[in-house]
């Protein structure tokens, strides 16, 4: 997932229908200096605003995700009428089939960390995105020599790591975590899966002695699933 070329389509619709960053911002409840991070391509909108987007301009959600809009050459190239119902058709179960998308909040169970984040889901995929990773707990004003973050499903007993953040040296754990995104895109699970917390953030923190500390933060996937997903 390529943050700049989400930002450069963001900013391609909003000049489309001839919106200010402010206009734009208005619409989805969100303020300008958000729009404008989006563009420059220093942060994406949660999942749950990539979808009211969609929604709002008509497209699927791939192509934001993606950065660009889906080709249309072979769809324009059938003009005999007796096939134009067909198309059609086509065009609207195939817009569906990538837009059908349920959006779950995603928090974590560990009362010394406070994460946000969103899962977009359908039958065939899964796609997560976690914005904010926040430390609650005791005051923490040591900078660490390497801290990491990695993203794992456990599933019958067996971990599988879907996802690392960037390793970051000489850093204290608030200012690494202000920084910390985790983007993963067509993550091939359920959306049962995830409420049956089997998602959990393990970070690592190395301090002057070499000692490592480790922190594992359960993840959970506020409210229900649909029936069949």
């Amino acid at each position: 997932m390529n943050q700049d070329k989400i930002g450069n389509f963001i900013k391609s619709i909003r000049l489309e229908n001839n919106l200010t960053q402010k206009e734009f911002a208005d619409k989805f409840g969100v303020t300008y200096q958000a729009v404008s991070k989006w563009e420059n391509g220093k942060n994406i909108p949660d999942l749950a605003i990539i979808k009211q987007i969609c929604d709002e301009y008509n497209i699927d959600i791939d192509e934001i995700l993606n950065g660009k809009k889906k080709s249309k050459r072979k769809k324009l190239i059938i003009l005999i009428p007796i096939f134009i119902i067909l198309v059609v058709a086509i065009i609207i179960l195939l817009s569906n089939k990538d837009r059908d998308f349920e959006f779950k909040t995603i928090s974590s169970k560990c009362s010394d960390f406070k994460i946000t984040g969103s899962a977009a889901y359908n039958k065939d995929k899964t796609s997560i995105y976690i914005s904010n990773i926040e430390f609650c707990g005791t005051e923490d004003n040591e900078k660490y020599t390497k801290i990491t973050c990695d993203l794992y499903e456990n599933r019958d007993d067996t971990r599988r790591k879907i996802s690392s953040c960037k390793e970051e040296k000489n850093i204290k754990l608030s200012d690494y975590l202000k920084e910390t995104k985790i983007n993963v895109n067509k993550y091939t699970t359920s959306c049962k899966t995830l409420t049956s917390n089997s998602l959990f953030l393990e970070i690592k923190a190395i301090n002057k002695e070499n000692k490592t500390i480790t922190y594992t933060i359960p993840i959970k996937l506020n409210d229900s699933c649909k029936q069949g997903k």
